[in-house]
C-alpha cells in the first residue's frame, strides 16, 4: 500500500488546505510525509495492483472491499553491504499506525488439524487446534467523491485457553509463551515474488485470511435485509447476486473448498446446489505462467493440516474427471493433465486447476498474456470452456502515480485539458493537439527537469552519490528476477563502458543508469545479479576515462516511496522480459504516464501500450513469442552468440576473468556459466537487438525537441492504463454491478438539502 497521508489528503481534496495549516505551524508537509513508513504487506507488482485496485474501486463508488494479512513484518528492508543484499526486519508498526482501526468485536475463529468424523447425514471436522482472527480496518478513500471503502487485515491471536484447556495442568508459563505459536501465523510476510515455497506456515496463511473473510462474508451476507423476508437468512440462492469473490492469483485458492465446506457440513445445503453458488461466486485471475510460481501444495501437508478440506477437494475432481470422462471417452491423458491432483512423486493438489474449475471467470492481465493462459498454460480447460477465460488488462491509479507523485506535470496537464482526466484518464487524448506547441513542449521538458534535479539532490542528501542531472536518467526498476533480465542491462553497461575506453573523443550522450529492487533472500542467482551490478558500479563510477558520461547506480531498497521519487524523474524505462513471461507489468504503466520513453520488448502491456501510442513511439526490439518458441524448437546455443558477437564477447570475458572484482576473479562463474548453458531467458539472444536499440536511445536524446514530443505523444496515450478502466471491465464482464460516478454527499451536510441537490442534476 505504500504511505497513507498523501493519498488521503488528495483523494479528501484538503491538500492545499493542510500544506497550509503545517506551514503556519511552522512545519513542512514534506518532511511530516517522509517519516511515515510504507506499509508492504506484499511482493511486487501483485501487491501493488491490489492497492490500485482497492483506490479505483473506492472512486468508482462500488462497495468492495479488500481482505488481507495484517503482517506484522512486511517486505524485508533491504541494505547494500559490500555490494551484497542484506535483509533486515521490516518492523512497520514500531511506532503504531494511525490508520488502522482494531475491531476485537468482529474476532473469527479459524481452526486447523484435527480429524473428520463421518456420520451418516454429514461430515464433522473435529479436534481442532483454534486460531483467532482478529480485523483491522483501514479506511480507503474514493477521489473526492465521499466514499470511504474499508481494507480488513486480519492479525493472529492465541485463544486465552491455548495449551491451558489439555491436560497440561503443570506449565503454565510454557503454555502461555507457546501462544506465539498460534499468533505466528500473522508474524511475516513470505518475500518470494513469482516464485512457489511450499511451507506450512505459508498454507497455514493462507488459509488463515480465506477461512475469516468467507466467516465475515457470510455474517454480512446474513445480516443484510436486502431482498429478504426473514430475520435471519438461511437462503443462499441470492447469495451469487449479493457477493462477488475475486481470487487475486491462487493464494487464496482454498478459499473454494472452504465455502463448499461452509454450505454442505454446516449449512446443510446439497452438494450440487452448494457447488452452483460457489462457482458463481468466485472469479480467478492468474498472474504467472511462469512454472515455478504455480502453487501445488502437497497432499500429505494439505491432509494433516485442513483434512475436511482435502476430502472436499477429491470429491470436486472427481466430478470433475467425471465429466470429462463423459465428454471424452477413453482420452486417459487428457485426464491426467486436467486433474486437480497431479500423481507422479509426492502428490500435489495444482491450485491453479482448483481455481479454474471452482470459478465462472477465469482472466489473465494482459491481452498477450490471457492468450498464452488459454492458448498454451490452461489449454485443456479453455478448449472445455471458451467463454470462462478473459482478459483484464492491469491499470494503474492516476491518483497515486500522477497527482501524488508528479504534481509539476499533472498541473501542467491539467493547464492545458483541465482537471477531469483524474477521473477519466482517457481524456489524456487531448494532449495530441499540443505535441506541436512549442511552449508546451518546453514546459513538459522544463518539468522532467526539475524532477531529475530533486531525485538528485535526494541521491546526495540520503546516499552521498552525485549524479548529473543533465545526464540521461535509464531506469530499471522492479523485482530482481532472471525472467526480467536485468543482467542483460548490465551487458548494456559493460558495452557502454568498453566503447567510452576504446575512443574517449567520441561523443558520448551521457547516462545514469539506475537499477533497483529486492530479491528474495533464498534466490542464489538474483543475489549474485545485484552483486555484479554493484561491483561493475564500483568500476565505472571509479574509472576517470569514463568521468561523468556514464554512472551506475544500485537504488537501495526499492519499495512504493522509493518509486514515486524515482519515477517522475526518469527519461527511459527498462522493460525488457524475455517475450512471453511478464504477465502484464505494470511500472511500465507508471513511467509511461510520467513522461519517460519505454525500452522493452513485446511482452505483457507493453504490446498494449505500443498500440495505444504506436510502435514507432517506443523502443521495441527483440524476439517476440514466436521468435521464442522458434528458438526453444531449434534449441537455443549461447555460444553461438557469443562467437559471433565480440562485444558481447569481451563483455562475458571481463566478468568471467575478475576484470571487475580482481580480488575475486571467479566471483561470478556461476552466473557465467548459467548465461552460456542453462538461460531460460535468453539474453544473448536478445543482446545485439538492445545494444542497437539503446543507440537509437541515445540519438533521439540527442534531439532534446524531438524527444519531448514522443513523450507527449505517449503520455497522450496513456489512459488506457488507468485501473478505473481494469475495474470498470471487471465491474461488468465478471462482478456484474454497475460503477457510479456519483458523489454521495458529505456526512456534515444534511440529507434533504443533498436530495435537493440531486434532483436538480448538480450531483450528477
Amino acid at each position: 500500500m505504500g504511505r497513507t497521508l498523501q493519498n488521503t489528503m488528495i483523494n479528501l481534496g484538503l491538500q492545499n488546505a493542510c500544506d497550509e495549516a503545517i506551514y503556519q505551524l511552522g512545519l513542512d508537509m514534506e518532511e511530516l510525509e517522509e517519516i511515515e513508513e510504507d506499509a508492504g504487506l506484499g511482493n511486487g507488482g501483485l501487491g501493488r495492483l491490489a492497492a490500485c485496485f482497492l483506490d479505483s474501486m473506492a472512486t468508482l463508488g462500488l462497495a468492495a472491499y479488500g481482505y488481507g494479512i495484517r503482517y506484522e513484518y512486511g517486505i524485508f528492508n533491504q541494505k547494500i553491504r559490500d555490494g551484497w543484499q542484506v535483509e533486515e526486519a521490516d518492523d512497520w508498526l514500531r511506532h503504531g499506525n494511525p490508520w488502522e482501526k482494531a475491531r476485537p468485536e468482529y474476532m473469527l475463529p479459524v481452526h486447523f488439524y484435527g480429524r473428520v468424523e463421518h456420520t451418516a447425514a454429514s461430515a464433522k471436522w473435529v479436534d481442532t487446534q483454534v486460531v483467532l482472527a482478529l480485523p483491522y480496518d483501514t479506511p480507503v478513500p474514493g477521489y473526492m467523491n465521499n466514499t470511504v471503502n474499508t481494507m480488513r487485515l486480519w492479525s493472529a491471536r492465541a485463544p486465552n485457553d491455548f495449551n491451558l484447556r489439555d491436560f497440561n495442568v503443570g506449565d503454565y508459563i510454557q503454555a502461555v509463551l507457546d501462544r506465539n505459536l498460534a499468533e505466528n501465523i500473522s508474524r511475516v510476510l513470505y518475500p518470494n515474488d513469482n516464485f512457489f515455497e511450499g511451507k506450512e506456515l505459508r498454507l497455514k496463511q493462507e488459509y488463515f485470511v480465506v477461512a475469516a473473510t468467507l466467516q465475515d462474508i457470510i455474517r454480512r451476507f446474513k445480516a443484510s435485509k436486502f431482498g429478504s423476508t426473514e430475520s435471519v437468512r438461511t437462503v443462499f440462492d441470492s447469495f451469487p447476486d449479493q457477493v462477488a469473490i475475486q481470487l487475486n492469483d491462487t493464494h487464496p485458492a482454498m478459499a473454494i473448498p472452504e465455502l463448499m465446506r461452509i454450505f454442505v457440513d454446516i449449512e446443510k445445503l446439497p452438494w450440487n446446489k452448494a457447488w452452483d453458488i460457489t462457482k458463481r461466486t468466485f472469479a480467478y485471475t492468474n498472474h504467472t505462467v511462469l512454472p515455478e510460481a504455480l502453487e501445488r501444495w502437497p497432499v500429505d501437508l494439505v491432509e494433516k493440516l485442513l483434512p475436511r478440506h482435502l476430502q472436499i477437494i477429491y470429491e470436486i475432481n472427481q466430478r470433475h474427471l467425471d465429466h470429462i470422462a463423459s465428454l471424452f471417452p477413453n482420452d486417459v491423458d487428457r485426464l491426467r493433465r486436467m486433474s486437480l491432483i497431479e500423481e507422479g512423486g509426492t502428490k500435489r493438489i495444482n491450485m491453479a486447476h482448483l481455481c479454474i474449475v471452482g470459478s465462472h471467470a477465469v482472466n489473465g492481465v494482459a491481452k498477450i498474456h490471457s492468450e498464452i493462459v488459454k492458448t498454451q498454460v490452461f489449454k485443456d480447460f479453455a478448449a472445455l470452456e471458451p467463454e470462462k477465460f478473459q482478459n483484464k488488462t492491469n491499470g494503474i491509479t492516476p491518483r497515486r502515480w500522477l497527482l501524488l507523485c508528479n504534481p509539476g506535470l499533472a498541473e501542467l496537464i491539467a493547464e492545458k485539458i483541465g482537471e477531469d482526466y483524474v477521473r477519466d484518464l482517457s481524456q489524456l487524448t487531448k494532449l495530441h493537439e499540443f505535441v506541436d506547441d512549442d511552449l508546451f513542449i518546453r514546459e513538459v521538458a522544463k518539468v522532467k527537469q526539475e524532477n531529475k534535479v530533486k531525485f538528485a539532490l535526494y541521491l546526495e542528501k540520503e546516499y552521498k552519490v552525485k549524479i548529473n542531472p543533465s545526464s540521461m536518467f535509464d531506469v530499471h526498476v522492479k523485482r530482481i528476477h532472471e525472467y526480467k533480465r536485468q543482467l542483460m542491462n548490465c551487458l548494456h553497461i559493460v558495452t557502454m563502458y568498453n566503447r567510452i575506453r576504446r575512443d574517449p573523443a567520441k561523443l558520448f550522450v551521457p547516462r545514469t543508469v539506475i537499477i533497483g529492487g529486492k530479491a528474495a533472500p533464498g534466490y542464489h542467482m538474483a543475489k549474485m545479479i545485484i552483486k555484479l551490478i554493484n561491483t561493475v558500479a564500483q568500476v565505472v563510477n571509479n574509472d576517470p576515462v569514463v568521468g561523468s558520461k556514464l554512472k551506475v547506480i544500485f537504488l537501495e531498497n526499492y519499495r512504493v516511496s522509493l518509486a514515486e521519487k524515482v519515477i517522475p524523474a526518469t527519461d527511459l524505462s527498462e522493460q525488457i522480459s524475455t517475450a512471453g513471461t511478464e504477465a502484464s507489468g505494470t511500472g511500465n504503466m507508471k513511467f509511461m504516464l510520467n513522461g519517460a520513453l519505454t525500452i522493452g520488448t513485446m511482452d505483457g502491456a507493453n504490446v498494449e501500450m505500443a498500440e495505444e501510442a504506436g510502435e514507432e513511439n517506443l523502443f521495441i526490439f527483440g524476439m517476440r513469442v514466436e521468435d521464442v518458441t522458434e528458438l526453444d524448437r531449434e534449441g537455443y546455443n549461447a555460444q553461438e552468440y557469443y562467437n559471433r558477437l565480440p562485444e558481447l564477447k569481451q563483455a562475458i570475458d571481463q566478468i568471467k576473468s575478475g576484470f571487475f572484482s580482481p580480488n575475486e576473479p571467479d566471483l561470478f562463474k556461476d552466473v557465467v556459466n548459467m548465461l552460456f548453458h542453462h538461460d531460460r531467458f535468453k539474453v544473448f539472444a536478445d543482446y545485439e537487438a538492445y545494444v542497437k536499440c539503446q543507440e537509437k536511445v541515445s540519438e533521439l536524446y540527442l534531439n532534446s525537441k524531438a524527444w519531448t514530443k514522443m513523450v507527449i505523444r505517449n503520455i497522450a496515450a496513456a489512459g488506457k492504463f488507468s485501473s478505473d478502466r481494469t475495474i470498470k471491465e471487471y465491474a461488468r464482464d465478471i462482478w456484474h454491478v454497475e460503477p457510479s460516478d456519483l458523489k454521495i454527499p458529505p456526512p456534515n451536510e444534511p440529507r434533504d438539502a443533498a436530495e435537493d441537490k440531486t434532483l436538480n442534476g448538480t450531483a450528477a
